[in-house]
């Protein structure tokens, strides 16, 4: 018997049990889609995160009171911590000469945009920062201008909005020049943010920002803020990043020896981070691919058992004609490796499927990791390998007078 006549006795088995084919195979299915459906989740989670911090650069990073990513509860060592204040902004550029450009940055969420009678939901970040913002958070203006150091000195009512807010309030009107509420307080748009799409089912279009006194005059100074950071190339980065730390230490009255009262977030160390998250993840997925392959595999063996079990005198017949058994081994293993690689192909496009309707629903590049799919069938090979040997080898041994006996 060559292999495509095993082949076809595999195709004709799967046929005539489909039902059974079907829930054996699920355990392979659900394998495979698991693991193919969250790496390219993960594969295309790293591959945004590492082209918005490239847009930024690696000659920046931020000063903030909290750590930027927290795994848990945060301790009482955080909460205890005193605020960053523009204060610090200032004490950093006069103090700091290898610091480029020192943006202080305030923010507060959940605030409604107001035009005329139309209004947004009551969800618009709004931002304080300098005219240094821009080139610090990587972000560019489509229409109109960023605000000056007049303009920020003098405390005016001027303000940069995202497209989102355009959309909503501007969709048939040029917004430059137009007067906005926000939170009752009047801005006049003088521009507007470059799109920047989702993340995370998430906008990072619905937002504003304003001079950052003009948001303490408008939303208060009792909040810490964040301070963005750029060396004067990234050569530079970490004898900036320390001698920032040492200007900060001493403004903050830090004692010699104690820790850092602050925190200092690169774009590396937020991917780090992430990686790791998505590493556990990553952990997670193998496991749920293992248990599914395993009881997929023990589900392959018991089917192959019973189907040794109802062709006995099949294989009887067989053997009497001249099979040898090496013939019924190859048969039954390629029946085997035939319903594991079916449930693989299943896995396959399921977990292709999954990954681009999850990284649509959250706004992410799709990206499908071909090493995935060859893992996910070379699982679904092993599978069959390793679960069809014993009931292929028992098929083999069977006497054929005794195989001719069984009713």
């Amino acid at each position: 018997m060559n292999f495509e006549e095993g082949l076809r006795l595999a195709y004709q088995t799967v046929r005539s049990n489909k039902l059974r084919t079907v829930l054996t195979t699920l355990g392979i299915v659900i394998g495979v889609m698991s693991v193919i459906g969250m790496m390219s989740i993960i594969t295309a989670l790293d591959k945004y995160m590492t082209n918005t911090f490239s847009a930024i650069g690696g000659s920046t990073f931020w000063i903030q009171k909290f750590p930027a990513v927290q795994m848990g509860r945060m301790g009482h060592e955080y909460w205890s911590r005193k605020d960053l204040t523009f204060e610090h902004a200032e004490i950093i550029q006069k103090r700091a000469p290898l610091a480029y450009k020192v943006s202080p940055e305030a923010g507060t969420y959940g605030k409604q945009v107001k035009y005329k009678e139309e209004s947004t939901n009551p969800n618009i970040q709004v931002y304080g920062g300098d005219e240094d913002w821009l080139e610090v958070n990587g972000r560019y203006i489509a229409e109109g201008r960023f605000f000056t150091s007049q303009e920020i000195m003098h405390r005016q009512n001027v303000v940069v909005v995202g497209a989102d807010i355009v959309d909503k309030l501007f969709p048939f009107k040029y917004p430059i020049g137009e007067i906005i509420k926000v939170d009752n307080v009047p801005l006049e748009i003088i521009g507007v943010l470059d799109k920047k799409g989702s993340f995370l089912g998430g906008s990072q279009d619905n937002m504003v920002t304003l001079p950052y006194t003009t948001f303490v005059k408008a939303f208060g100074r009792e909040r810490s803020i964040a301070i963005a950071i750029k060396a004067k190339s990234p050569d530079l980065i970490f004898e900036t990043m320390d001698q920032v730390e040492g200007v900060l230490r001493i403004a903050r009255k830090v004692p010699p020896g104690a820790d850092s009262d602050f925190e200092i977030i690169t774009a590396d160390s937020i991917m780090d981070t992430l990686k790791s998250l998505t590493g556990f993840v990553f952990i997670a997925a193998v496991i749920i691919c293992g248990i599914s392959l395993l009881v997929g595999g023990i589900g392959i063996m018991n089917i192959m058992l019973v189907s040794v079990t109802e062709r006995t005198r099949e294989i009887g017949i067989r053997k009497a004609i001249g099979a040898k058994k090496k013939h019924i081994l190859s048969q039954f293993m390629t029946e085997a490796i035939g319903i594991c690689l079916l449930g693989g192909i299943i896995g396959v496009g399921l977990g292709v499927l999954i990954g681009l309707l999850i990284s649509s629903a959250l706004k992410l590049p799709p990206t499908i990791p071909v090493w995935s799919i060859f893992l996910g069938l070379g699982f679904s090979l092993l599978i069959g390998v390793v679960f069809g040997t014993y009931p292929a080898m028992k098929a083999a041994k069977l006497d054929p007078i005794e195989a001719l006996r069984y009713e």
